[in-house]
């Protein structure tokens, strides 16, 4: 009998599956540890938790979960503070969603796309699950190449891919280099500008790129509600772009793809600044907390942007294993071309402490 799996497109069985960040109810279960002495530092959430403001919202909004989903509020939110029109706004299920949006309106087989190498893994997942041929430019300093990846662009490509900050590097481009290569970028070559990470930057660094869409109607910004605003259980993020492409994006976005509970906690979460100016400076000081102690400790690190550092220890796999058993959760990056590094999320001072500590240990 003929294997049914092969009746799916030979780029779907080519896919390999998206590895998250383990959960610390499995580490738990396989280390057989109690669930308090385990801290997660691997999969760059708020160690805040969430904005005591969406919490209220949720809880008002549970009253209401037997009715299916209204967008409109977040969507207006979030069009008045980026001031674009709500017919430029493109909810989805985590950001990730979003970026998949994007891949079933531009690519089909036949059509390719770019990014770089140490880039986030969904832009291959969704290329390959549109059917697209991925194009992966070699990184320069564990970032972007933009002059590469410019050249890397065929007469077949649809879109470009470019996280800033990167995840997992942590890399950053100035914006007079992302607007630059725009400027270079063919009219029909769509490039998706993921900035999830966007929040962590200090203002000096930030720029109002949701302003270059009406220059270049071929960008896409995408960010989420999983990171600094600390909602990532709750699976909510938008995209940003021109009236005719979040037409198409929302054409293939699945109906109710964002619940009653996300669309109240990020409309309130929205307007907490206090909360967000918390979790920056925690961020902030966590960063340097850790950076010292990696290099006390004698150990490579990529400078990151984000909320969250890479750093090189040699056998990534053994000192993984050894933090495990202490119970202390971060996330190897080999499956993104970085077999000596691991990637450990800024923690609340405390989580910080006992990641350093552990590390020494595991070290040794």
């Amino acid at each position: 009998m003929k294997n049914i799996a092969e009746l799916a497109p030979p780029y779907v069985r080519g896919i390999s599956p998206y590895t998250p960040g383990k959960p610390i109810t499995e580490v738990a279960r396989e280390l057989d540890l109690p669930l308090e002495r385990i801290i997660k530092l691997a999969s760059n959430e708020n160690p805040l938790g969430m904005s005591p403001k969406a919490r209220a919202a949720v809880e008002q909004a549970i009253a209401g979960v037997e009715r299916y989903p209204d967008q409109f509020d977040l969507v207006a939110a979030l069009a008045e503070r980026f001031r674009v029109g709500h017919d430029q706004m493109v909810l989805g299920n985590g950001s990730n969603d979003v970026l998949d949006m994007a891949a079933r309106v531009f690519l089909a087989p036949g059509r390719s796309s770019v990014f770089s190498q140490h880039a986030f893994a969904v832009y291959p997942l969704a290329t390959m699950s549109a059917g697209g041929e991925c194009i992966e430019v070699p990184a320069k300093n564990f970032g972007h190449d933009l002059p590469t990846m410019r050249t890397a662009i065929r007469s077949d490509t649809r879109l470009v891919w470019i996280a800033n900050p990167n995840n997992p590097t942590g890399t950053f481009l100035p914006a007079t280099e992302v607007k630059a290569f725009l400027k270079s970028v063919p009219d029909d070559v769509v490039v998706v500008l993921d900035e999830a990470y966007n929040d962590y930057l200090p203002p000096a660094e930030r720029a109002d790129t949701t302003a270059w869409i009406a220059e270049f109607p071929n960008l896409v910004i995408t960010r989420t509600f999983s990171k600094v605003y600390g909602l990532a259980g709750l699976r909510v993020g938008y995209g940003i772009a021109c009236p005719e492409v979040a037409d198409l994006m929302n054409r293939v976005r699945h109906p109710f793809n964002v619940n009653n509970l996300a669309l109240a906690a990020a409309t309130a979460a929205l307007g907490d600044h206090v909360f967000l100016a918390q979790s920056y400076e925690l961020n902030r000081a966590g960063m340097e907390q850790i950076v010292a102690g990696l290099k006390r400790l004698g150990l490579e690190h990529i400078p990151s942007h984000g909320n969250f550092i890479a750093f090189k220890v040699g056998d990534a796999t053994g000192v993984n294993q050894r933090l495990l058993k202490q119970g202390v959760i971060v996330r190897p990056v080999a499956g993104y071309g970085m077999p000596a590094y691991l990637r450990v999320t800024i923690g609340l001072e405390r989580e910080n402490v006992r990641f350093l500590e552990a590390l020494e240990s595991a070290l040794k």
